[in-house]
């Protein structure tokens, strides 16, 4: 979801920023963005902040969420294309999920806020998985949520993290350059291929590219 339906890692850098000082903490957002992408909260915030008890922990990811909407809301939109890629592979009968990362109130903030939930048959969040990316749990999920088996599934990413637990899950990716160059993206095994946005991509085209020898998709 984030990075992918919507180019928003910007405004998640910027809020984890806001908060870091609140608490008087440095931040490098690059290596930050890079390090935690594809992570739960509840994971990423024993890396900054040690030992914290879950009450705190759950207190400062709401405060870092606040301030994501509040940045995010603006500018809210979907990456250019999406809209007619979903109606498109909607249309010709492919399952999709959302494998994300993100809590509840972020999901529906994007899913809601931008009327896309009613493309998705399934959506996997950070409250559904014991682990966030690289481990390959949430899109195991997905597919068997949507009933496809992980080798006929297309997995659209922007994060590395993503990218590893495609690859481990089985799956080929599709990557989206909202993060990473695709120069980079494209060194990671489980990558066919990359592009800046969903203008230039054709689902049944995708399928037949890449998962020829399949009954039925899940994208």
């Amino acid at each position: 979801m984030d990075g992918t339906l919507v180019d928003n890692m910007h405004a998640h850098t910027e809020a984890w920023g806001k908060m870091l000082a609140e608490n008087e903490i440095e931040m490098n957002a690059h290596d930050f963005l890079v390090k935690t992408a594809g992570k739960t909260n509840r994971e990423i915030m024993p890396t900054v902040f040690g030992d914290i008890s879950d009450e705190r922990s759950a207190e400062l990811g709401n405060r870092k969420e606040m301030l994501y909407q509040e940045l995010f809301l603006p500018v809210r939109k979907t990456v250019e294309g999406v809209v007619e890629f979903l109606e498109e592979a909607q249309k010709i009968g492919v399952r999709l999920a959302v494998s994300t990362a993100a809590p509840v109130t972020n999901v529906e903030f994007i899913l809601d806020g931008l009327d896309l939930r009613k493309y998705f048959q399934a959506v996997v969040t950070a409250a559904d998985v014991k682990e966030g990316k690289p481990n390959p749990e949430i899109f195991l999920k997905s597919a068997e949520k949507i009933g496809v088996e992980p080798k006929n599934c297309l997995v659209f990413e922007d994060a590395f993290g993503g990218f590893e637990a495609a690859h481990r899950a089985g799956m080929k990716a599709i990557g989206i350059t909202t993060v990473n160059s695709a120069e980079d993206i494209l060194k990671i095994d489980s990558v066919v291929e990359a592009h800046a946005d969903f203008v230039n991509l054709k689902p049944q085209e995708l399928i037949e590219k890449y998962l020829p020898q399949t009954e039925k998709a899940g994208i």
